[in-house]
């Protein structure tokens, strides 16, 4: 009899087992980065029959990717400009735009979220996904997006020539070289005297290049826009001295809006500004500042040019400026979110950086400066990541010269320079 019923017992065991559902390998924690930035989950990815499944709206948000739930229907549905997929909770077959495809493993609700196969959902979006032994967790690599990409142009020498290393040859020669990688030009040539006055050279070393003109055409020739930068510090107080005047700042933005002339647009770059200022004192250092942005914005809007303004960010030491009025009158801004004090730069500041500028000023009025001596090839992917993730305008580079093959390599792995043409009046 009891040889019977241990029979018994082990027939409702085995039928119990291989009717119950797969196992799930539950971790306490299984990273999933998008462009090296974390993803955040408020239930935790499982890992099914050797698939990895992710609560699906946190990691669509990751990938800039639209969603929907239908809760009747337990259907999910997302897009993007060019795909759309279709998956339905428990079922193995999945579409993507007009294909069906099979899943081994099926999107399903636990703990109350509905989860989805990472490499399915990624892949469909272009994505490359690689399983990361040494986080024991998923990277996921999005693939180049349009963007405007911004090369700072400086003097430098035989060994950082900006012209060498955006037109592959010495000057005055030229060719494609990595012009494919940059779609405008911030030419820093200009500075200011404390009376308003325009130089094209100043103590700093900006200044403006014999032969000018060649670089002018040739960035023409491969449809890169141009920017006048005018380049100022105030470590000797230059800039003190002219934004307390309203006759001298009025004489720099008009000779500012004459040079102008020659260029698509104005890049401002008015840097040390509210170091160790606090209370009163600090809000009239913005103050004056965003006086003279004011004053100039209404110069280049006349002229039909754009203003970009090139800024600390907004966690350097250098709080002196009010992004929410600048962001108001520039047409751009451009974070300096660098110079943190290790490299490659901290993604966590660089990150903190972007969310408060972010949060004060529209996020396609901003793009991310990222300064290549600071970064690395494996690192400028991740930065590129950050201005993807935030959905900003694009980035700027500081500077070409200083940019090696291999961070060309990074760069066109994440972006792809968003060109327009030019008008033949400009």
């Amino acid at each position: 009899m009891k040889k019977l019923i241990l029979a018994l017992l082990v027939q409702v065991f085995l039928l119990t087992s291989s009717l119950a559902p797969p196992v799930l390998a539950q971790e306490p924690n299984i990273p999933v980065l998008v462009d090296g930035l974390s993803v955040a989950f408020d239930v935790q990815p499982v890992i099914q029959n050797g698939r990895t499944l992710v609560p699906f709206r946190a990691t669509a948000e990751a990938l800039n990717v639209k969603v929907s739930w239908n809760s009747a229907a337990q259907t999910i549905t997302a897009s993007d400009a060019g795909t759309s997929i279709w998956l339905q909770i428990g079922s193995q077959t999945a579409r993507v735009n007009d294909s069906y495809i099979s899943l081994d493993v099926p999107p399903q609700i636990i703990n109350g979220r509905t989860l989805i196969p990472l490499r399915f959902f990624s892949e469909a979006f272009n994505c490359k996904v690689a399983w990361d032994s040494s986080i024991n967790g998923v990277r996921i690599a999005t693939p180049a997006e349009e963007m405007s990409v911004v090369g700072f142009y400086a003097l430098g020498d035989s060994g950082t020539s900006s012209w060498t290393d955006l037109f592959g040859r010495p000057y005055p020669e030229s060719a494609a070289g990595n012009t494919d990688a940059v779609s405008e030009l911030a030419l820093g040539w200009y500075s200011l005297d404390k009376d308003g006055s325009l130089l094209t050279r100043s103590r700093t070393g900006w200044q403006r290049p014999d032969g000018y003109e060649k670089v002018l055409a040739t960035a023409g020739e491969y449809r890169m826009k141009t920017e006048m930068v005018v380049h100022l510090t105030d470590g000797d107080g230059a800039i003190t001295s002219l934004l307390a005047s309203e006759a001298a700042m009025t004489r720099a933005a008009d000779s500012i809006a004459a040079e102008a002339r020659l260029y698509q647009g104005v890049n401002l770059d008015f840097e040390g500004l509210g170091f160790q200022d606090e209370g009163a004192r600090l809000r009239a250092v913005q103050d004056s500042f965003t006086r003279f942005v004011k004053i100039l914005s209404e110069r280049t809007r006349a002229a039909g040019r754009g203003l970009t303004l090139t800024l600390h960010a907004p966690n350097s030491s250098y709080p002196g400026y009010d992004y929410q009025a600048l962001g108001a009158l520039a047409d751009r801004i451009i974070i300096m979110a660098y110079d943190y004090g290790s490299t490659p730069e901290p993604v966590s500041l660089v990150r903190q950086a972007v969310e408060q500028a972010a949060a004060l000023v529209p996020s396609e009025k901003l793009l991310l400066g990222i300064s290549a001596p600071s970064e690395t090839a494996e690192s400028i992917p991740v930065k590129v990541g950050i201005a993807k993730r935030y959905k900003l305008a694009g980035v700027a580079i500081w500077r070409l010269g200083l940019v090696s093959d291999e961070m060309w390599g990074g760069f066109r792995s994440a972006v792809a320079a968003k060109k327009t043409w030019l008008s033949p009046s400009l």
